[in-house]
């Protein structure tokens, strides 16, 4: 197996083990285990970032990074991974997710510039 394979199944074992934290109610066990899982995720996203020939992985690597950067709350680096994966030549279907993520990460912001307020139930309909 691959290192990289080997980063992104570990970085997908602790977004497992956070979602169960989450479960149980521990807020900041599940917040340590995405950090983990974000940082093992991004480190195998870097790595298969350059090399040819290696999509869909490499977009694949880049949308779980960013969607865990998001629930990091590292949006500067969401924001980044997303555009690192669209500059690729991502399959439509993985592109269009990528998109929607980008959607999610700034539409709330953008509306906001624009001194549009939703209820998070309102915002969830648009983005979810």
């Amino acid at each position: 197996m691959s290192r990289i394979q080997k980063l992104h199944n570990r970085a997908m074992d602790l977004a497992e083990q956070a979602d169960l934290a989450k479960l149980r109610g521990d807020s900041v066990v599940q917040q340590d285990l995405l950090r983990q899982a974000f940082e093992l995720e991004y480190q195998a996203a870097q790595q298969v970032a350059q090399l040819e020939g290696a999509e869909p992985t490499r977009s694949i690597l880049h949308r779980s990074a960013a969607s865990l950067a998001i629930a990091c709350e590292n949006f500067t680096t969401a924001e980044q991974l997303i555009i690192e994966a669209l500059t690729g030549n991502p399959p439509a279907n993985i592109a269009e997710e990528l998109k929607d993520l980008f959607m999610q990460l700034n539409l709330p912001h953008y509306l906001e510039r624009r001194g549009v307020h939703l209820r998070e139930d309102e915002l969830q309909r648009l983005v979810g």
